[in-house]
């Protein structure tokens, strides 16, 4: 049945004015539906008396690009391009006004939600110039050959990640909406930085929607950017310069930090987290529980799975679809066929248990479940095969415990099992591979073989007491060194500026907390051996 509403807002969306009219008519300064500035808009009056009182000269300014859609990342990169500006920068904020990815929106609302951010933004205008990417019109000459595709693989990253799945028809219409969607900012977007050039580009996530066609087409165009998003802390933000931020490129962080031994002090914290996590308990500034359930011991689990005294191989899942698996196949085509080839392997190895515990992160998804693509390939497991739902109240970390050998993706436990001596066959593309306390196959082939030398021989695969060392070298790294100081995390994003304001950020203080975190944003290089001289000094 048509949409007669939505067929009108598009016509009143081609005719001029129409959406003005009826904005300073009805709804001025109010939000449209779920895209809402609210929160900018009540802090803003205050902000712009801070940086007013606080602004800084800066004797070789920058000019920095800012760049966001959906309302919740506009409202944070808009904070950053104003501290950018308060430093002295020449900054522009371009975004596109809209409140979700997964839909068309009419162009009337597009048109009404473009005027409301205008407003809202109006007034930091005296610091920083607002871009709007909605009303340019897209040049329609032909587009590189590079940035085609850029526009296909991130319209394919988007289908995955919005859908949760790893395949998907040619004629998808979400597909076919992105690519649309990606195309016509694509255009714009280029041509905008063919003419205004700037100096440095700021993007969230850097992955998937047209943050991620920005990334890509400046990383083709050779223009410095930077990526950012959080992770389960507060306080702290990743970024990467001139990578994707997702991908957690840790290569320069672990060659400055894998000849530095932990302290005491070091060891007893990543001990007390690690704990917290088996646990299932919050711990420090981490805002997320890993399991909905605490330990029970290893001899309550094996009578609970009717677990024998066979090898027990643990293959820990990923969410699918979650951007840490997007593109991150070496030797598989996705991680449904890495899980679909191990349990047709392990069908066929009665001399060994496989436990498969399906991330309990996917009770919060809608997506196709891992419990769907294992019931699919088999569905009745012989007895040696255990499947753990994400619903189940079983603590994975029970499950290491007593596991002979780790088969992962790119999950976390990855990691962790090396922690507790376990040792672990890595099939994705993840930060901590190759680290050396991992096997990282390259091929099918390799991979088989791996796994059969530790079933007929557990002992050849034992860590040695360095791997383990180097494991919890590397996970304290990365959960507490790789994460830098940063005053606004995206999430309660408010009441971290309540605590943490404009003001406070431009002070002494504030700068010597978060100062090089920001200059790291716009291009000084993140000098991990710098870091690491100054923290022993």
């Amino acid at each position: 049945m048509p949409n007669y509403k939505e067929t009108i807002r598009n016509i009143l969306g081609e005719i001029p004015l129409t959406a003005e009219f009826y904005y300073e008519l009805k709804k001025k300064n109010q939000p449209f539906t779920r895209y809402s500035l609210k929160n900018i808009q009540a802090n803003l009056p205050q902000m712009l008396e801070d940086i007013k009182a606080g602004k800084k000269t800066c004797e070789n300014p920058k000019n920095i690009f800012v760049f966001a859609s959906l309302h919740y990342w506009i409202e944070h990169a808009a904070t950053v391009a104003l501290y950018f500006g308060a430093m002295g920068h020449n900054v522009t904020f371009g975004y596109l006004p809209y409140s979700d990815w997964q839909k068309p929106v009419n162009k009337f609302d597009l048109r009404r939600q473009d005027i409301y951010t205008k407003k809202i933004l109006e007034n930091a205008e005296k610091y920083i110039k607002i871009q709007s990417f909605l009303p340019l019109h897209p040049s329609y000459k032909k587009l590189p050959d590079e940035i085609t595709e850029i526009i296909k693989e991130v319209s394919s990253y988007d289908t995955q990640y919005t859908l949760q799945v790893e395949d998907f028809a040619e004629d998808e219409p979400l597909y076919e909406m992105r690519l649309n969607a990606n195309e016509n900012f694509a255009r714009m977007v280029y041509a905008w930085l063919l003419e205004n050039k700037p100096d440095y580009i700021i993007i969230p996530n850097g992955t998937i929607q047209e943050m991620g066609v920005l990334y890509r087409i400046a990383k083709w165009m050779q223009i410095p950017v930077t990526t950012y998003e959080f992770g389960e802390q507060r306080k702290r933000i990743w970024i990467a310069q001139n990578r994707e931020v997702m991908r957690q490129e840790t290569d320069d962080l672990w060659e400055a930090r894998k000849s530095i031994p932990l302290d005491d002090a070091e060891f007893e914290k990543m001990r007390n987290m690690l704990s917290a996590r088996q646990r299932a308990d919050l711990w420090g500034n981490f805002t997320r529980r890993w399991q909905g359930t605490g330990k029970v011991g290893s001899e309550k689990i094996r009578a609970e799975l009717k677990l024998d005294d066979r090898p027990i191989v643990f293959l820990a899942t990923n969410v699918l679809g979650d951007s840490l698996t997007l593109g991150r196949q070496t030797f598989s085509k996705n991680m449904a066929e890495w899980i679909e080839r191990t349990v047709q392997y392990f069908a066929e190895r009665r001399d060994a248990q496989l436990v498969i515990r399906v991330h309990p992160g996917e009770t919060l998804t809608h997506g196709q479940s891992m419990v769907d693509v294992v019931n699919r390939l088999m569905p009745m497991l012989p007895s040696h095969i255990h499947l753990i739902k994400p619903t189940d109240k079983i603590n994975s970390y029970d499950i290491v415990d007593i596991a002979t050998v780790g088969l992962v993706y790119t999950t976390t436990m990855g990691l962790e099992m090396p922690m507790s001596g376990v040792p672990v066959i890595v099939s994705g593309q993840t930060h901590y591979r190759g680290r050396g306390f991992t096997m990282d196959p390259e091929s099918w082939v390799s991979y088989y073989r791996m796994i059969g030398n530790i079933l007929d021989n557990p002992q050849s695969a034992a860590l040695s007491e360095e791997q383990v060392k180097a494991a919890w070298q590397y996970a304290y790294s990365f959960f507490f060194e790789y994460a830098r100081p940063f005053p606004w995390h995206l999430v309660k994003m408010w009441d971290d500026y309540e605590k943490r304001p404009m003001s406070y950020v431009l002070s002494s203080q504030g700068q010597e907390e978060f100062s090089r975190t920001f200059e790291y944003m716009i291009g000084k290089p993140l000098d991990w051996n710098e870091i690491f001289s100054e923290k022993k000094d």
